[in-house]
Order: C-alpha cells, then structure tokens, then sequence
C-alpha cells in the first residue's frame, strides 16, 4: 500500500524560506511520478512541481525560480524547497504520487489528481 506522509510546514515571513519533506512506502519510485499541490481556502487545488527520473522537474508558472523539488531514492524521500516565499503561497501542501504509465509526460498541473497523496502540511506567509 502506498503511503506519503509530509512534514516541514510551518510558517514564515515573506522573503523567507521553509522546506517541505515527504516520505514515502510500499512503492518503487522509479515507476511513479511524484510532486507538490497546494490548496488555499476558498481556491483550487494547483499543482506546484512534479519530479521523474525521465524528465526531471517542472514547475508551475508560480514557483519557477523560488521553489526546488528534488528526490531522494535512497531515503525514499522527496523535498521541496520553498525560497523568496510569498503571502499567496499560504496553503496546505499536499505531497502525491502515480504511475508514470498512467500519463504520457509529467506535468505539475496534473499532480492534484494523482491517484496517491499525503494528509498535508500547513505553510502560512505573512508580510
């Protein structure tokens, strides 16, 4: 069975920076896609990042230039690292993972509806 579990939420002024881990069981990494969505109240889910072997990492408009997604194989454990963080990036991120098979390339605007995801971790930014 497949778990992620987040942790490294928390909260930050504007400019600063936090880092996002996810670790994750009961799967082969290199078969799966993984990345970040975030959700804020009131707004959609939108996919941040997606990380593969393949492909390597691609972003949204959002967060290219001040969010890295990179993976870990041997810990099994992927990370986001969140610089120059703004007010709008406050939201519950969520870490998610597919089968690469599922999908012809990795887009972040589709890891909000990968079938695997974790139960979220809070990053709020304040000026």
């Amino acid at each position: 069975q497949v778990q992620l579990v987040e942790s490294g939420g928390g909260s930050a002024q504007a400019g600063g920076s936090l880092k996002l881990s996810c670790v994750a069981s009961g799967y082969t990494s290199d078969n799966y896609y993984m990345g970040w969505f975030r959700q804020a109240p009131g707004k959609e889910r939108e996919g941040v990042a997606v990380i593969s072997r393949s492909y390597g990492a691609t972003y949204s408009d959002s967060v290219l230039g001040r969010f890295t997604i990179s993976k870990d194989a041997d810990k099994n454990t992927l990370y986001l690292q969140m610089n120059n963080l703004l007010p709008e990036d406050t939201a519950v991120y969520y870490c998610a993972a597919d089968r690469s098979d599922a999908y012809f390339y990795p887009r972040a605007r589709d890891v909000p509806v990968y079938k695997y995801r974790g139960q979220g971790t809070q990053v709020t930014v304040s000026l």
